[in-house]
C-alpha cells in the first residue's frame, strides 16, 4: 500500500480530467472549451498549461458539439507531449455527472491524484495545478481530496486520490459531489484569494469580462 510519505519521496503521478461535454446552451449553444483567448482556444490554453507536470494521463470527456471538439483537440495534440485522449459520452443530456462517472471509468489507472477539470475557466493555469498538488504533498493523513475555496465559493479543478477514486468507483453511479458531500472528513478545504478556481464562463457577459472571443 502506497502510504502518503512514500508519494511525497518522489514526483507525484498526475491524471487529468477534462470535461468539455456541455451544450454552452446559454452561449447560443457554443461549446465553451473553444473560446479563445489571446489566439488559443480554452482547450489548447489548458492543455499546454499541464505539460510541465507531465500527466500520466490526460482524458477528456466529449458530449454535445463531438465533432467540433475532435477536430480541435486533434489539432492540439500535435504540439503536446502528453496527449488528450478523448472519450465521448452519448448521454451528455443527462448532465455532467454522467461525463464525470464515464471519464472515472476510462482511466487506465496508474496514477496518484486525478485533476478534474472544466473547460470553461480562463483563469487555471499552471500555477493553480501547482497550487492543487503542493496541497496534497503536505495534506494530513486522511485527507483524500484538495477542494479549492475562494470567497467562500467552491472552486474548480478538483485534485483526488487514487484511492478516492477507487472508492467512488467502487459505488454504482456515484460521481464526486456526492461522495465528497458523505466523506467530508476525506476533504481538505483549500482556502484560498486566487478567484481563478471559481471564475468560469456561463453568459455572453462573461465573454466579454474575460476577453474572450468565439472562433
Amino acid at each position: 500500500m502506497t502510504t502518503l510519505s512514500s508519494i511525497t519521496q518522489q514526483p507525484l503521478r498526475l491524471a487529468i480530467l477534462l470535461l468539455a461535454a456541455g451544450e454552452g446552451s446559454r452561449l447560443g449553444s457554443y461549446p465553451k472549451g473553444l473560446l479563445m483567448r489571446e489566439g488559443k482556444t480554452l482547450i489548447e490554453r489548458f492543455a499546454k498549461a499541464t505539460q510541465s507536470f507531465k500527466p500520466v494521463e490526460f482524458v477528456a470527456v466529449t458530449g454535445f458539439h463531438v465533432e467540433a471538439i475532435k477536430a480541435e483537440v486533434a489539432r492540439v495534440n500535435l504540439e503536446l507531449s502528453h496527449k488528450i485522449q478523448l472519450i465521448h459520452n452519448p448521454h451528455a443530456d443527462r448532465g455532467q455527472a454522467s461525463s464525470v462517472r464515464l471519464g472515472l471509468e476510462t482511466l487506465h489507472g496508474q496514477f496518484d491524484v486525478l485533476l478534474i477539470a472544466l473547460s470553461d475557466q480562463p483563469e487555471v493555469g499552471a500555477a493553480e495545478i501547482a497550487q492543487l498538488l503542493d496541497q496534497f504533498s503536505v495534506r494530513q493523513e486522511g485527507k483524500e481530496i484538495i477542494l479549492p475555496i475562494a470567497n467562500g465559493q467552491r472552486g474548480n479543478p478538483i485534485l483526488f486520490s487514487r484511492q478516492a477514486i477507487q472508492n467512488i468507483l467502487a459505488l454504482p453511479n456515484m460521481v464526486c459531489r456526492p461522495y465528497m458531500d458523505a466523506h467530508e472528513d476525506q476533504v481538505h478545504f483549500m482556502e484560498t484569494e486566487n478567484t481563478a478556481f471559481v471564475l468560469d464562463v456561463d453568459t455572453p457577459q462573461d465573454i466579454q469580462t474575460f476577453q474572450l472571443s468565439k472562433n
